[in-house]
């Protein structure tokens, strides 16, 4: 904790006394402190105040866009993280609305084979009893058709617990 407490200290310091580069009247100057460079020569001596004050005015104005810029390139990461998770949550709510399509796909497809199977089940039903009643059933047809009203059956059973 102390070693990370001095590092941060010595980086502070070090940017703090580093020069900044500022161009003023189509020169580059470094501002250290309160010392103007030109060049690696001190000028601060030979530069009106006028000129000191608008050279530390341009740096002022150099670090607030250097500012400005950093608070918009932040802001941007920002949004496009916001977007990325916007983007996720979109694609969730499509996938969850395709699984609910397809379990309605499928709960219709199975209301469906009920619907079908209880309708052969009973024209089935309906022709054995009209065949039956009118005495054109052999036993082996009859047989048959019993067997066949089985099946139909056990597939209204099947469809059901589909359901």
């Amino acid at each position: 904790m102390k070693l990370f407490v001095v590092v941060v200290v010595f980086l502070g310091f070090a940017l703090g006394a580093q020069a900044q580069e500022v161009t003023y009247g189509g020169v580059t100057y470094k501002v250290k402190g309160k010392t103007i460079l030109r060049d690696k020569e001190n000028v601060t001596n030979t530069l009106s105040i006028e000129d000191q004050t608008e050279i530390r005015a341009a740096l002022e104005r150099q670090k607030a866009m250097q500012k400005e810029r950093e608070l918009a390139e932040k802001q941007i990461k920002e949004a496009e993280k916001e977007q990325k998770a916007a983007e996720k949550r979109i694609k969730q709510a499509e996938k969850r609305q395709k699984a609910a399509e397809k379990e309605l796909r499928q709960k219709e497809k199975s209301e469906s084979r009920f619907e079908k199977a209880t309708n052969d089940y009973n024209k089935a039903i309906d022709k054995y009893e009209r065949l039956r009643d009118k005495g054109k059933l052999s036993p082996n047809d009859e047989e048959k058709w019993l067997k066949k009203i089985d099946g139909l059956k056990e597939d209204i059973e099947k469809a059901r617990r589909k359901l």
